[in-house]
């Protein structure tokens, strides 16, 4: 009698306990997925909580999924706003987790989206090239149909070698496709003629493409005004404010790691600068160094590739919420607003308007600033300029 009670209450013990797994297996499940992905054990929580609010059918989602990582971002800013909690530290060190981890799977899911063939590549793509022994050069795709057809490649805008010498040569083609990573892929060319009435080369196609550089940070496009300073040698905090106006320039893309900055005149590589500038409504202060420039002489602009290499974190989580559009639901509703009526307005207007070119010239006060630190190597000013848009011996990955 004494045991089979014994083996009933074993059996209801065993069906308690496979009750219980069952109904946590799921939070189970989410708190060490959590944990996995290198959060911890009372962040994991709160993510659940997240999760919870916002009826993700799968919670565990969260942590492959861009779509299901940026409601439950969406909801912890909106709350954190909504009970002024936004700047306080726990807030901002999970924000901040939060997108790292958003950059991670962006990066992630970007790697599939890799290209696999030449036969992918489109008209106008720019290419660096290099020849074994003649050094790089540059190109651009004029045709892409049975083989590649490419502008007769180039060095600082001379063709050192003419098209029919280039027929049989195994070259290293580099190329930056826009919005995804570097590649680089060898080939041969095949073929010289006229294409379009201009002198061409062809090249084979190939299937064995190597994907060599990837931004680390999710990039977005946009026209935000700010305000450049050339950082002095005795500047001891640059992540000082400025109260007095700096040069005027056009930012037309920006990632917490770096931003691409439009400017009048010409711009010069290799010079620190800090950036400061409004993202909704919020002051927003960069300092890094140009890595490179591309310089437009007969618009007389200047493209800027800005590195950043320091940043308040709270404003860098502002540049994350912006990049990955992470904003309470009435600032999106105004900066949709926004957004439509710029539209309407680049649709009337046939001309852009160019950043104002700041007096004395900034490529004069750079020369300047680098001959007070260090007079007796500061080169002259035209020499930090490239013949070409861009550098011909590296290729341009911000």
């Amino acid at each position: 009698m004494y045991t089979l009670i014994a083996v009933i209450t074993f059996i209801v013990i065993l069906l308690i306990i496979a009750g219980l797994y069952s109904a946590f297996k799921t939070k189970v499940s989410f708190i060490v997925l959590g944990l996995d992905s290198g959060f911890t054990f009372s962040d994991t929580l709160l993510l659940w909580q997240v999760a919870q609010i916002c009826e993700l059918d799968q919670p565990t989602s969260l942590f492959f999924s861009l779509n299901s990582l940026s409601r439950c971002m969406n909801q912890i800013s909106n709350q954190a706003s909504a009970d002024g909690v936004s700047d306080t530290a726990k807030i901002q060190n999970l924000l901040t987790k939060l997108f790292n981890f958003r950059t991670k799977l962006q990066n992630e899911s970007d790697d599939k989206k890799g290209l696999v063939t030449t036969q992918s590549l489109d008209k106008g793509q720019k290419l660096r090239i290099i020849l074994p022994g003649k050094g790089v050069f540059y190109s651009e795709i004029m045709n892409n149909g049975s083989s590649i057809v490419i502008s007769v490649p180039k060095q600082k805008e001379l063709i050192p070698i003419p098209a029919h010498e280039w027929v049989g040569k195994v070259l290293s083609v580099y190329f930056w496709r826009k919005g995804d990573a570097a590649y680089v892929f060898d080939t041969k060319v095949i073929n010289h003629g006229l294409f379009m009435g201009k002198t061409s080369i062809s090249l084979q196609h190939s299937a064995d493409l190597t994907r060599t550089q990837k931004r680390k940070a999710v990039r977005a496009k946009c026209e935000i005004y700010g305000n450049l300073f050339i950082v002095k040698k005795n500047m001891t905090d640059i992540s000082a404010i400025e109260t007095q106006n700096g040069y005027r320039c056009l930012i037309e893309d920006i990632s917490e790691s770096g931003a691409m900055i439009k400017i009048g005149g010409k711009g010069v590589s290799n010079v620190k600068i800090k950036l400061q500038f409004n993202i909704q409504n919020k002051l927003i202060v960069m300092s890094g160094v140009i890595r490179t420039v591309d310089f437009n002489e007969a618009e007389n602009i200047s493209h800027l590739h800005f590195e950043c290499t320091d940043i308040d974190p709270i404003m860098r989580n502002e540049v994350l919420a912006y990049v990955y559009n992470i904003l309470p639901e009435n600032e999106k509703e105004i900066l949709d607003a926004l957004e439509q009526t710029e539209t309407d307005e680049k649709n009337d207007v046939t001309t852009a308007e160019t950043p104002e070119t700041a007096s004395p010239a900034l490529e004069t006060v750079v020369a300047d600033e680098k001959e007070k630190q260090n007079p007796e190597s500061a080169p002259k000013v035209e020499s930090n300029i490239p013949d070409s848009p861009q550098k011909d011996d590296q290729i341009n990955i911000f």
